[in-house]
């Protein structure tokens, strides 16, 4: 079973990294593995892992940057975000 969340450490750490996942879901599963072997320092919640208050709070930072709140959302410094399995576009938010 999956953390419900952590941190990933990685010597890619220039930006403050949030990923948003279900621990149920292939693209979120791609999306951090892609992220782990770019090397990216990042924190990450699986929000079917947290329950009541928790859950709703994550799902309302979620809707700040993803109206939709799909799966997985990355926040990159509280300033942009990247929604689903997008490499090319992850590495050009992370200067990669």
């Amino acid at each position: 079973m999956a953390e419900p969340r952590g941190s990933v450490p990685g010597p890619h750490d220039k930006h403050r990294v949030l990923f948003y996942g279900l621990s149920t879901c292939i693209w979120c599963r791609k999306t951090r593995q892609f992220l782990e072997e770019q090397g990216v320092k990042f924190d990450f919640v699986y929000v079917d892992l947290i329950h009541g208050q928790e859950r709703e709070d994550a799902k309302e930072q979620i809707r700040k940057w993803n109206p939709a709140v799909s799966f997985p959302t990355i926040v990159i410094d509280s300033d942009q975000s990247v929604t689903g399995f997008k490499p090319e576009k992850i590495k050009e938010a992370l200067e990669l």
